[in-house]
């Protein structure tokens, strides 16, 4: 969930600019309480986007900070649009990633405080499904997906699943079609993964024997493909019979093969 903050007329019309690169972004204009609205948000593990002066962020939110392995992402804005500042969660929480790609949007200046990993993250897709899902269904869900993450499909590095869907029609015509690898593990490499996933499902536990497909392959394929942790970036989504989640990892070494541009 992205929540966006604004404090003055100029900054609602640019929040409203902003809500379309994600339409399921939540606008707060001007809200009373004001800081208890901003932190209940932030507690709750909401993206911000604060529209107002720096220091107004940063008293507002100092309260509540935890650390950088669990605080949400938190951008930065005047209220022309003119400059994006990553504050919290730079590097772990993917707040420079999206400043970096919110500026694109908004043909804005990024400024970047943290240090540089001279890295580019790994981003992989974890997708599930019931059997014989058509590659239509399929397809729209994953580029919903991109969009809602604010990803292009060429920083898509692989796609992922649980093993039993190795076969899958859908997936196999899919994957072919955007030209990713697809690969699949076992519920017990998946449940490595169990503590960071959004929701569990206990129905889905029954059947497959891991609480969540698409959230599990897209974090153990992140992490199995840069030796880090991994964390997702857009939890997960579904249509009738699919559903899909992105995960990124930062590596250590980066694989060229995966080098964007």
């Amino acid at each position: 969930m992205i929540r966006i903050i604004a404090l003055t007329d100029t900054g609602h019309d640019l929040a409203r600019r902003i809500q379309t690169y994600w339409p399921d972004s939540r606008i707060d204009y001007r809200p009373q309480p004001f800081a208890a609205t901003v932190q209940q948000a932030f507690v709750k593990g909401e993206r911000l986007i604060m529209i107002c002066a720096m220091g107004i962020a940063v008293r507002t939110l100092a309260p509540v900070l935890a650390d950088k392995h669990q605080d949400p992402a938190v951008l930065v804005l005047d209220e022309h649009g003119q400059f994006v500042v990553p504050l919290l969660s730079g590097h772990e929480g993917g707040a420079n990633e999206w400043g970096r790609q919110l500026a694109g949007q908004l043909s804005a200046q990024l400024v970047l405080t943290t240090a540089n990993p001279y890295l580019k993250p790994v981003y992989t897709v974890g997708m599930g499904c019931e059997r014989g899902c058509s590659v239509t269904e399929i397809t729209e869900l994953f580029h919903y997906c991109l969009n809602q993450a604010g990803l292009t499909t060429a920083k898509i590095a692989t796609i992922h699943s649980i093993d039993i869907k190795a076969d899958e029609t859908g997936f196999i015509e899919f994957c072919n079609h955007v030209n990713k690898k697809f690969q699949t593990w076992s519920a017990e490499q998946l449940n490595t993964v169990k503590s960071q996933l959004s929701t569990r499902s206990d129905y889905v536990f029954r059947a497959v024997g891991v609480y969540g497909v698409a959230e599990s392959a897209a974090l153990y394929g992140a992490m199995t493909m840069t030796g880090s942790a991994a964390e997702l970036i857009l939890n997960k989504h579904k249509s009738q019979r699919a559903t899909c989640a992105i995960a990124r990892s930062y590596p250590r070494t980066y694989p060229q093969e995966y080098t964007q541009t």
